[in-house]
């Protein structure tokens, strides 16, 4: 039984000019004790999903279960099978670390766990933290405590959506060290990021969604064999010939260039010097999963989101 299916769910929203459909089709499994990533650039439907799985949106068509429980038929069973971690920071403001655990535990009719919660305040750095009012946190802090709130009732499925997103490396290690350290004793975890080299060093195998749909789904490292095995780094002021700029990644100063084999790169560098591009610090190395990401994001077609035909009894 996997820990999370999802089979052929759609999700259709109500637009202005007529449904907009958010999740097209999409079907996954997730295996127990899997360390799974879902990717996608903004508005592919990583968070429409998600919020499926966790019951706070209802799939236009299609099912969704959570260690063999229906997200709809039987909501809390598969609620208690879900710990997970929102993207915001939502927190309530009167109470301290500790009670906002011993809260979150009662949520889910679990008493008696104080050691498990001092371990989650030790292994997520918050103990001593643990008697601080959640007000008085900074942001990181404050979603180590989303964290543990996950984490309270020892869910065997983790989700964890953007969680290190605009948090200190401090945090990222410890986060990843603890969640690691889960998924080794069974636990599974679906993870979002728009950090590709977390989800390159974490996920065991990859799903990555455009418009709504699921545009490849393989092991890590299938898709980084799949694609160009070559990356050229290098740095220039220099403006690219549009044949090499319309295929290349730049950050600042640093251009990327892909290739297949070493005729390419041959080429590629003819082409600068033939352009009088000056190139400083060349590097020739592997290409990485953001590389992979962006190869097949530009092969899976673009134009906007698929519009649906209106449901039943509805209005355009």
């Amino acid at each position: 039984m996997p820990a999370v299916r999802i089979d052929e769910v759609s999700k259709v929203y109500a637009g202005a000019r007529g449904p907009l459909r958010a999740l097209d089709a999409v079907s996954l499994e997730i295996d127990s004790g899997e360390f799974f990533g879902l990717l996608g650039p903004n508005g592919a439907g990583k968070t429409t999903l998600i919020s499926i799985l966790a019951g706070l949106a209802r799939a236009s068509s299609g099912r969704v279960t959570v260690m063999g429980h229906d997200v709809v038929a039987d909501y809390a069973a598969a609620r208690r099978a879900l710990g997970i971690v929102p993207q915001e920071l939502v927190f309530d403001p009167f109470f301290s670390v500790r009670e906002t655990l011993e809260i979150q535990s009662g949520y889910f009719g679990v008493r008696g766990n104080g050691a498990w919660i001092d371990e989650l305040l030790e292994g997520l750095g918050l103990a001593d933290k643990a008697d601080a009012n959640m007000r008085q946190l900074s942001g990181g802090m404050k979603r180590r405590v989303l964290v543990a709130q996950a984490l309270v009732h020892r869910p065997p499925v983790i989700v964890l959506d953007e969680p290190t997103a605009g948090v200190d490396v401090e945090l990222r290690q410890t986060l990843w060290q603890f969640v690691a350290a889960l998924n080794r004793q069974g636990h599974t975890v679906l993870l979002t990021t728009h950090y590709l080299e977390e989800a390159e060093a974490l996920c065991g195998r990859i799903a990555m969604l455009k418009l709504g749909r699921v545009v490849a789904l393989d092991r890590t490292a299938n898709l980084l064999a799949g694609t160009a095995s070559t990356m050229l780094r290098f740095r220039t002021d220099d403006a690219l010939p549009d044949d090499l700029a319309a295929h290349s990644r730049v950050t600042g100063r640093i251009v990327q260039l892909s290739a297949h084999d070493a005729i390419e790169v041959e080429r590629i560098l003819a082409r600068l010097r033939e352009s009088g591009v000056c190139v400083d610090e060349l590097e020739i190395g592997r290409a990485d999963l953001e590389d992979v990401f962006l190869e097949i994001m530009r092969g899976a077609g673009g134009g906007p989101a698929p519009r649906a035909a209106a449901p039943a009894g509805t209005r355009a």
